[in-house]
C-alpha cells in the first residue's frame, strides 16, 4: 500500500536565456488504489511533472517535496526510486540496440529485487506478459524498441509494468500514437495492474479516449505549470466538450 505525495513542487530547466520555471507549485496526492488523470494543453508541464518525479537530470527541483510512503524521493537516485516502487512509462521510449527485450526485463527485475528471478519461471512470466499484450513470443529476442512500431513500444512498456510490478505507475501519454485495437490492449494491461490491491496510477494524457477504458478516480487540469482544476471523471467529459479555453483565459 503506497502513497505518492507531491507538495508545492517547483521545477525549472536551463535555457540559453537562463533558468525557466516550468512547474509553479504542484500539489497532488495519489493514494493507494487510486488512479489520477492529468490533462492539459501542450506545454503545460504534464511531462515535466512525470520526469521530475522519476529523476531526469534535465529538470532542476527548486522547491517543494515528493514522497513515497513518507520517504523523500527527491533525495534518491533514479534506480533507488525504482526500487522504492516507482515506475515511469515514457511518452517516447528509447531504443537500446544490442540488448534483447528478455535480457533487459530480467536485468531490471534483478536490480529491483536484488536477486535474479529463476530462469524457467521468468521465461513463462515474460511469455505470458507478451501474449497478454498481443506480442509474439519471438518479440523477446528483439533489441529493446529497435524497429518497433509505436504500438509495439507502448505495449512493451505495459509488459514492463506488469513484470516489474511497482507500487506507483506514472504513464506519460501512453495512448499517443495508438490505433483503437492497440489502445484497448494497452488499457487492459493497465487495468490488470490497477486491479491489484494498493496500486497507484498517475495517467498523463491529452485526450479522453483512453479514459473510456481506464476510469480515473480523479481528473486534474494542468495549465501553465499548475493544477487549474480537479474533479471526477465528469471533468474529463467537460474538457472533451469545451476544451481548455476557460482555464487558459483564467490564467491570463
Amino acid at each position: 500500500m503506497s502513497e505518492l505525495e507531491i507538495k508545492d513542487l517547483q521545477v525549472s530547466v536551463d535555457t540559453e536565456d537562463g533558468p525557466k520555471e516550468i512547474l509553479k507549485g504542484v500539489t497532488l496526492t495519489i493514494k493507494a488504489g487510486e488512479t489520477h488523470a492529468i490533462m492539459g494543453p501542450n506545454g503545460s508541464g504534464k511531462s515535466t511533472l512525470a520526469y521530475s518525479i522519476a529523476g531526469h537530470p534535465k529538470y532542476t527541483i527548486t522547491g517543494g517535496t515528493v514522497t513515497l510512503d513518507g520517504e523523500d524521493l527527491l533525495s534518491m537516485t533514479v534506480d533507488e526510486r525504482a526500487r522504492a516502487g516507482l515506475f515511469l512509462a515514457m511518452q517516447y521510449p528509447v531504443e537500446v540496440p544490442g540488448v534483447s527485450v528478455s535480457n533487459f526485463l530480467r536485468t531490471a527485475k534483478t536490480a529491483l529485487d536484488g536477486e535474479a528471478p529463476k530462469l524457467r519461471t521468468w521465461v513463462k512470466d515474460v511469455n505470458k506478459a507478451l501474449e497478454d499484450l498481443n506480442l509474439d513470443p519471438t518479440f523477446g529476442t528483439r533489441s529493446v524498441n529497435e524497429g518497433f512500431s509505436g504500438g509495439e513500444k507502448k505495449r512493451h512498456e505495459i509488459a514492463q509494468l506488469e513484470l516489474l510490478n511497482p507500487q506507483v505507475a506514472i504513464l506519460d501519454e501512453t495512448d499517443s500514437g495508438l490505433d483503437i485495437d492497440a489502445l484497448k490492449v494497452v488499457s487492459e494491461g493497465v487495468n490488470r495492474f490497477r486491479a491489484q490491491q494498493g496500486k497507484g496510477v498517475l495517467l498523463i494524457t491529452h485526450y479522453t479516449r483512453i479514459l473510456r477504458y481506464i476510469t480515473p478516480d480523479h481528473v486534474h487540469v494542468f495549465v501553465d505549470g499548475k493544477v487549474a482544476a480537479s474533479g471526477g471523471p465528469e471533468l474529463a467529459e467537460q474538457l472533451e466538450a469545451e476544451g481548455y479555453d476557460r482555464y487558459l483565459k483564467a490564467g491570463v
